[in-house]
C-alpha cells in the first residue's frame, strides 16, 4: 500500500490520534521532573546537619537515630514510583537506563553499609561520610550523562571532590560536606530538572 492510499484510509479521528501521539512522544523526550532528587536531597541534607549539631553542640548519645528518616523517604519513594508507573503511558529509554543506574546505587549502598559495619566497627561513622560521598557521585554523574543534563554531571564530580576533602578533616565535619554535596548534586539540579520538565511538558 502506497502512502497516498494510506493517507486516504485515515479518518479525521485517526489523523488526530496520530498527531496527538506524536505530541505526547515529543513531550516524553524529557520526563525527569527532579522530584526524587529533591526528596532525597533535602532528607539527607537535614539528617547530616542535624547529626552534626547533635554531635558537636548537644553531645547527644544517639545522634545516629536521625537517619531513621531515610526509611520514611524510602517508603515514600516506593509508593511514589508505583503511582507514577500506573499513570505513565510509556517509559522512555533514558528512564529505563537511569532506573537501573539507581538500582545499582541502592544495592551498593546496602553493601557498603554492611561492609563498614562489619569491618570498621567503632570507626563506621568516621568512614561513612567519605564512602557515601564517593557513592553519591556515581549515579549522579551517570544520570547526568544519560539525560544530557550538565548540572547532574557537575554534581557527581563535586561529590568526588568533596570525598577527597573529607579525608583531611575531622569526621564530625564530614557531615557538613554531605550537606554541601546534597546542595550541588541533588537539590539545585533537582529544582533545575523541575523547571526544565515544566517548560518541556507545558
Amino acid at each position: 500500500m502506497n502512502s497516498k492510499a494510506y493517507e486516504e484510509d485515515l479518518s479525521p479521528q485517526q489523523s488526530f490520534a496520530v498527531i496527538q501521539s506524536m505530541i505526547e512522544t515529543a513531550k516524553n523526550q524529557f520526563s525527569e521532573d527532579g522530584h526524587l532528587y529533591l526528596i532525597w536531597g533535602w532528607v539527607i541534607f537535614f539528617c547530616s546537619l542535624a547529626e552534626f549539631f547533635m554531635i558537636s553542640i548537644f553531645y547527644y548519645r544517639y545522634h545516629y537515630m536521625v537517619w531513621m528518616l531515610t526509611w520514611l523517604a524510602f517508603i515514600y519513594q516506593i509508593l511514589y514510583l508505583i503511582k507514577r508507573k500506573r499513570r505513565q503511558r510509556a517509559r522512555t529509554y533514558s528512564q529505563h537506563i537511569v532506573g537501573f543506574v539507581w538500582m545499582v546505587f541502592v544495592i551498593m549502598m546496602f553493601l557498603f553499609a554492611f561492609l563498614f559495619g562489619s569491618e570498621l566497627g567503632d570507626n563506621f561513622y568516621k568512614m561513612m561520610s567519605p564512602g557515601f560521598l564517593a557513592l553519591y557521585g556515581m549515579p549522579t554523574f551517570l544520570s547526568g550523562i544519560i539525560l544530557k543534563f550538565r548540572p547532574l554531571v557537575i554534581g557527581g564530580i563535586g561529590c568526588w571532590l568533596l570525598f577527597v576533602v573529607s579525608l583531611y578533616i575531622p569526621y564530625e565535619y564530614r557531615l557538613l560536606l554531605l550537606s554541601v554535596a546534597m546542595i550541588i548534586a541533588w537539590i539545585v539540579p533537582g529544582y533545575m530538572l523541575r523547571a526544565k520538565y515544566k517548560k518541556v511538558n507545558v
